[in-house]
């Protein structure tokens, strides 16, 4: 019997190699093809080491544009980067997709420290230029990390284990950074690393605490509630400033777990507390683009049997911008449930009053950058005057932060602020401080020790 004939065409041998090298998306050359480029190039210079550079490039934000939009937006967006890098590299260089939405780039022509940040600075504002969906445009920024051989490694591994330690260190400055590789960095990265670690083992171990901060009515002092802020003591590290570990939390996916103790934490403390105080918690960016979110704090809130009408959210111009409309959408679904919303930092961003215009918020701290100079600096005064009485017409109210001395709060209860947190008030303490401070200072504490006198 004769085999039966096909139409199939043949597949050579070349052609299974050159699939196998090839990303099927970009067209541009996968991570094997970056392996045996980066070893032939390695070996060529292997008797005469002349420097060589590897870039990893990793789009800032990636992931809530295939949320939002589909796989098939976030897979045109990863076809123009390949298209943007291709057209912009020195003639020589190689792009090849290395994973997901990061792209790296062979230079052989790229030989020091200077050369690689003068080249990072140009890809990173070829990729940071608008994305055309069709329907609309969309913009990203890049991070981006370089290893120069043989400095940071002569094999392919230990390059490329260097740049991708040089690229999490731009991620942790912020988007649209560039980092070269140095063994200072590396040391700096060891480090994060371990901290990471015994942070996570402090939440495991609920030994991340809660402080509290009271805010005050301006025109008498009186307490109205408090801001929860986080406070780590490590047996090993000392004391670890949020300003150090919240920001890596983020950075290292996960802030949803420390926040989500926190909170809990900070609910279960307020619950001694007289009802008519409001605790105020701080929502992080990537709590911002997490679809979840509000479902999880209303879980917390409901398992600890918290009021959400107490609770007010604090959210940053910023961690608004990263995803706008994800955020707009959970700051919705937290307002339904009667949570506040204060957006933190006024004056600080770039385009705050258009964050007014576009969001529902309920209440604005204005930053302590002006709270400081407002006794000294007529520039500051008019600001903080100018933003109280816009937020009086957009009936919204005002906090003003970082008040330190009599002076600051007179000035600003002159201009009318109506609220004040600070130093001069008092100073972030625990859950137990906290309630003797409210014993000593709050109405109904007084009224209940009078009745029982």
């Amino acid at each position: 019997m004769r085999r039966a004939e096909t139409n199939l065409p043949s597949v050579s041998q070349n052609d299974l190699q050159a699939m196998a090298y090839t990303d099927q998306l970009t067209g541009l050359g996968n991570r094997y093809r970056l392996r045996d480029k980066i070893r032939s190039l390695a070996a060529e210079r292997a008797s005469d080491p002349a420097p060589f550079t590897i870039a990893l490039a990793n789009l800032d934000g990636f992931k809530p544009i295939n949320d939002l939009f589909g796989t098939a937006a976030g897979d045109e967006i990863l076809c123009q980067v390949a298209h943007r890098l291709k057209a912009c590299i020195p003639d020589g260089a190689i792009v090849t997709r290395h994973d997901g939405d990061e792209f790296a780039i062979i230079l052989p022509l790229v030989f020091e420290r200077v050369g690689a940040e003068r080249l990072g600075q140009m890809i990173k504002d070829v990729l940071s230029a608008p994305y055309d969906l069709g329907d609309r445009n969309v913009r990203l920024s890049a991070s981006i990390g370089f290893a120069i051989y043989p400095f940071a490694g002569s094999e392919f591994d230990e390059l490329m284990k260097s740049a991708e330690t040089a690229l999490y260190r731009s991620k942790r400055r912020g988007r649209g950074q560039i980092t070269v590789y140095s063994k200072e960095i590396a040391q700096e990265m060891r480090r994060a690393t371990q901290l990471e670690q015994a942070l996570r083992n402090a939440i495991i171990a609920d030994a991340v605490d809660v402080y509290f901060q009271p805010i005050v009515r301006i025109d008498d002092g009186r307490v109205l509630g408090f801001e929860a802020l986080a406070r780590w003591i490590d047996p090993d590290l000392g004391f670890v400033s949020p300003a150090v570990f919240v920001p890596l939390a983020e950075e290292r996916g996960f802030i949803d777990l420390l926040s989500e103790a926190l909170l809990r934490k900070a609910a279960e403390a307020t619950m001694a507390w007289p009802r008519d105080l409001f605790l105020s918690f701080n929502l992080s960016s990537a709590q911002l683009m997490d679809p979840r979110t509000a479902l999880n704090i209303l879980a917390i809130l409901n398992a600890v049997g918290f009021d959400p009408r107490r609770l007010e959210l604090e959210i940053t111009e910023t961690a608004v911008m990263t995803s706008a409309d994800t955020a707009q959408r959970i700051i919705g679904e937290l307002r339904a449930a009667g949570i506040g919303i204060s957006l933190d930092d006024f004056g600080t961003g770039q385009s705050s009053l258009g964050r007014l215009r576009d969001f529902a918020f309920d209440k604005v701290k204005i930053d302590r950058a002006f709270v400081s100079a407002i006794t000294t600096d007529r520039t500051s005064e008019q600001i903080i005057k100018a933003i109280i009485s816009m937020c009086d017409g957009l009936n919204l109210a005002v906090v003003a932060e970082g008040i330190e001395t009599a002076a600051e709060a007179d000035k600003l209860r002159v201009l009318g602020c109506g609220m004040g947190q600070g130093y001069y008030y008092g100073k972030p303490v625990d859950a137990a401080a906290t309630l003797r401070y409210l014993q000593q200072n709050h109405h109904e504490f007084a009224l209940v020790e009078r009745a029982t006198a």
